[in-house]
């Protein structure tokens, strides 16, 4: 076993590999950090299979769950790790989910494709994230599908991870909702948001979740839908320069968030960096990220 500033590793025999030094020294020494690759959960997974990452407070195995899904093109290892280590300052859990995240629905859910299916976004999420809908026009199998991920993660931890206690995100071999705080960053900020449509969670934190259309100029239908999970429950960010600002703001009234609970992130975007992408990754934020997660315990 290797002790990090107090990071606790899993043996090598658990085909569980202990993350860098340099990438925890951010978090609160009592972390246990760890990566886990998805097909170790579920054989059947070939795609999208960088590892998992996962990481909570030795001291605090009672407290919520922070599932973030990342954004287009989000690898797991390198998510907002300050947002992370907030989140289990906060008492959090934390999973950031390795999943199949291209094409973005805005490449597949256009031209003739939404003239023909109004639905079309609703669509692909459906088959993202459940698995258990016909969708022809993305490759993902049911079994890479978000909620399987997260299944097998669970289930997979319960097993290998004892003191995490992770028991108590599952009922009945299914996702405890209740106990979960969704987020995540573009598409995974609207994958958030779509669970949390059909499933009572705990909290929803939409980071600047994705332009889903309809028909042209008009956001899609399943913004309007009701929601299992109340609407005080609901957080959105976006920063006021990236160029899609309006409609994620439009996608916001739609759903009904609570005005006091969207957040307009403004703070300079450092050259090269994108300002979509600097509400999650921006220290500067840390006390929105607070108001945002709320206490985990």
């Amino acid at each position: 076993m290797i002790n990090i500033r107090g990071v606790v590793s899993v043996l090598s025999f658990l085909s569980v590999v202990c993350i860098k030094a340099q990438d925890v020294t951010m978090f609160p020494e009592s972390t246990k950090v760890l990566k886990i690759e998805p097909s170790k959960t579920d054989s059947r997974i070939t795609t999208a299979n960088t590892p998992h990452f996962i990481a909570y407070n030795t001291n605090n195995t009672k407290g919520k769950l922070l599932f973030f899904i990342p954004g287009t093109n989000g690898i797991a290892l390198k998510g907002p790790m300050h947002l992370f280590s907030t989140a289990v300052e906060q008492g959090y859990s934390v999973i950031n989910l390795s999943y199949i995240n291209t094409p973005a629905i805005a490449r597949i859910c256009k031209g003739d494709n939404l003239l023909e299916n109004a639905d079309c976004a609703e669509d692909f999420r459906n088959r993202r994230v459940y698995g258990d809908t016909k969708f022809s026009l993305i490759e993902d199998m049911p079994y890479d599908a978000i909620v399987n991920r997260l299944t097998k993660l669970l289930v997979y931890l319960t097993e290998i991870d004892k003191p995490g206690n992770w028991e108590r995100y599952l009922e009945n071999g299914e996702p405890n909702w209740n106990e979960i705080a969704l987020a995540g960053q573009s598409q995974g900020g609207g994958m958030s948001a779509f669970i949390a449509k059909t499933h009572l969670v705990h909290r929803v934190i939409d980071f600047s979740g994705g332009w889903d259309y309809s028909a042209k100029n008009k956001i899609a239908n399943w913004y309007f839908k009701n929601s299992k999970t109340p609407l005080e429950r609901y957080y959105g960010t976006y920063h006021v320069k990236e160029p899609t600002a309006n409609v994620i703001i439009e996608t916001y009234k739609a759903m009904e968030i609570p005005d006091s609970h969207v957040h307009a992130f403004d703070l300079e975007v450092p050259q090269g960096k994108r300002a979509h992408s600097n509400g999650v990754r921006n220290l500067g934020y840390k006390e929105q990220w607070i108001t945002l997660l709320g206490d985990g315990n």
